[in-house]
């Protein structure tokens, strides 16, 4: 009796991570890749609009942060169908009094060339932020992110790296006891026991934050091209403390602005 999981439950909770074909029709992938052209040329920490450039992996790319505000192509990947129901199974809290879903991060990455990122999570620390878990037939999981490929995602195209079934793992991998900065400067790193993924444009990537995930160095000519969304329980709060611009909310469905603000403020009236 398999009590309704699918191939893809049991891939997910076996490795961590789910590659899901053609996700975004062409479309979408040419509204979003056309958004992409037309992004000004921000420096690091500028806004633009509700959008700000801020590149936590250093020298592996430029990153906008909080991309949903950046117009409709973004905002239909809140609730796309080629993902919300599996994201709210898997950490959404189904069947609980706290169910539902938020947006803890979403940025666009565009890598032209540089370095990798090294590789970091892990099951072994237990972190409840982005920890694995199964409990009474549940997935309860704290982070879930979708990773879109704009562009195809070659061998030296500078693709995310995992280490399949680290989500579970009670051990760190020894590499993890180097200190990260030195890591980060080191020439490479590939980490015995994992694997870069490769994807077409309009593959998204599903897996949870719990996995021992990174990014590797961009080799190749041309730019990666990705749109990052973190999906937690509705009872999380967004990593950087973004706030929604009324504007966006108000053009969303409701369905949409639930994910954006799942518990609304209460104020004195």
């Amino acid at each position: 009796m398999n009590n309704g999981f699918d191939t893809q439950d049991f891939l997910f909770d076996l490795n961590g991570y789910l590659v899901l074909p053609g996700a975004v029709g062409p479309d979408l992938l040419a509204q979003l890749n056309a958004a992409f052209d037309a992004f000004p040329a921000l420096e690091a920490g500028q806004w633009w609009g509700n959008v700000q450039r801020m590149d936590n992996a250093g020298a592996t790319g430029t990153e906008l942060h909080n991309i949903v505000e950046a117009g409709p192509p973004f905002e239909a990947l809140i609730d796309h169908p080629a993902w919300i129901d599996r994201v709210r199974r898997y950490c959404g809290e189904d069947g609980t009094y706290v169910q539902g879903l938020f947006i803890d991060e979403c940025f666009a990455s565009i890598r032209r060339s540089g370095g990798f990122f090294p590789m970091h999570s892990g099951g072994q620390d237990g972190v409840v932020r982005n920890q694995f878990r199964f409990v009474n037939g549940q997935f309860r999981c704290a982070q879930v992110n979708i990773l879109i490929a704009l562009t195809d995602i070659n061998p030296g195209d500078g693709g995310t790296r995992v280490i399949p079934g680290s989500h579970k793992s009670n051990i760190a991998h020894p590499v993890f006891n180097q200190p990260f900065d030195a890591r980060r400067e080191a020439e490479d790193e590939v980490i015995e026991g994992s694997i870069e993924v490769t994807l077409k444009a309009g593959d998204a990537l599903l897996f949870v934050d719990a996995i021992a995930h990174g990014a590797t160095r961009r080799t190749n000519p041309g730019d990666r091209r990705v749109v990052i969304y973190r999906y937690g329980p509705a009872w999380g709060s967004t990593r950087y403390g973004f706030r929604y611009s009324p504007e966006l909310l108000d053009r969303l469905t409701p369905a949409q602005r639930e994910i954006l603000e799942p518990v609304k403020p209460r104020l004195p009236v």
